[in-house]
C-alpha cells in the first residue's frame, strides 16, 4: 500500500519523528532539531486522527489543516466529524476535489495535484522506493504537497528552509537525516543517496533500503529469524476486549480488498 510505508518513514504520523526517529527520545528530538536548525521541537506525541477532532469539538485546537483527505465522511461517527471542524474558526484543506463534504466546511480551499500529476518517491510494506513521475497535465494553479506546504512556511517567515528547488533536493535532505537514523541503531538507512544528482534522482530505479553510504547490506533484515529489537525478541502487547458501548449499537463502514478511505 504505497505511500503508507514512505508517509512513516518522513514522520507523516503524530506520534514519530522523520526517519523512524522517536519524539519522546531526548536525544533523537535534540539530533532532529540541530539538523533542522528549528527553534522548537515538540517532547511529546501529537493527537491521532479520533482524538484531534475530539479536541476541536472542545475548542482546543484553533487552526486545522486537512490534506488529501475527506473525514467528513471517512471518519467514524462522522456527524461528530463535521460538527467538530464546524467549530474550529480556522480550516485549510488541500485537495483534488473541490466539492467534497469535507471542502464545504473550509474557510480556504488549497488545489493539490493528484497521483497521476505529481513528482516524488513512494515506499511500500517490503521497503522498497520507487520513483512516481507525473503522466498527467495537472488543472492550472493546482500544486504538489510539498510546494504547498513550502510555500506556506516561507509565508511565515521561515524562507531559507523552505527553500526547496524541486523533490529531488527534498530527498537528498531526506536521505541525509536518514544518517542520524543510523547513527541511533534505527533500521532505516538510505544515507547512500545524500548526494544524488537531479539526473539520477529522475531516472532513479526501484530499490530497497537499507542504502548504506558505507556499502551494501542484507536485503532481507529477519531472513535467519528475530525482530528488530536489541534482543532479537518480539515485544507482544497485551490488550483488553472492548466493552459495548451504552449508548447503544455503533455501525462502522467496512474496507474491501481495493476500496478504502472515500
Amino acid at each position: 500500500q504505497p505511500n503508507a510505508m514512505g508517509g512513516r518513514e518522513v514522520g507523516g504520523l503524530a506520534n514519530m519523528l522523520a526517519c523512524h526517529l522517536d519524539i519522546e527520545n531526548t536525544s533523537h528530538r535534540a539530533d532532529v532539531q540541530s539538523f533542522w536548525k528549528s527553534p522548537a521541537i515538540p517532547k511529546k506525541p501529537g493527537l491521532k486522527a479520533v482524538d484531534l477532532f475530539d479536541a476541536c469539538l472542545k475548542g482546543d485546537i484553533k487552526a486545522l489543516w486537512i490534506m488529501s483527505t475527506n473525514p467528513a465522511v471517512s471518519m467514524p461517527n462522522a456527524k461528530k466529524v463535521r460538527q467538530a471542524i464546524q467549530s474550529v474558526p480556522f480550516t485549510v484543506v488541500s485537495d483534488i476535489m473541490e466539492d467534497t463534504d469535507t471542502t464545504r466546511l473550509a474557510d480556504v480551499l488549497l488545489p493539490a495535484k493528484a497521483w497521476g500529476e505529481k513528482s516524488g518517491t513512494v515506499t511500500n510494506s517490503e521497503r522498497c522506493i520507487s520513483r512516481q513521475r507525473p503522466f498527467l497535465t495537472p488543472p492550472e494553479n493546482s500544486r504538489a504537497d510539498w510546494e504547498i506546504i513550502a510555500g506556506v512556511g516561507q509565508r511565515m517567515g521561515w524562507a531559507s528552509a523552505f527553500h526547496y528547488k524541486n523533490e529531488a533536493a527534498i530527498f537528498r535532505e531526506y536521505a541525509r537525516m536518514s544518517i542520524l537514523a543510523h547513527n541511533h541503531g534505527k533500521d532505516f538507512d538510505i544515507s547512500g543517496q545524500s548526494n544524488i544528482s537531479d539526473e539520477a534522482f529522475d531516472q532513479l530505479s526501484p530499490a530497497i533500503w537499507p542504502i548504506a553510504s558505507d556499502g551494501p547490506k542484507p536485503r532481507r533484515f529477519f531472513a535467519n529469524g528475530g525482530f528488530y529489537h536489541p534482543n532479537g525478541k518480539a515485544r507482544m502487547l497485551a490488550i483488553s476486549s472492548p466493552t459495548r458501548s451504552s449508548d447503544g449499537l455503533r455501525l462502522n463502514t467496512g474496507r474491501i480488498r481495493d476500496q478504502w478511505h472515500t
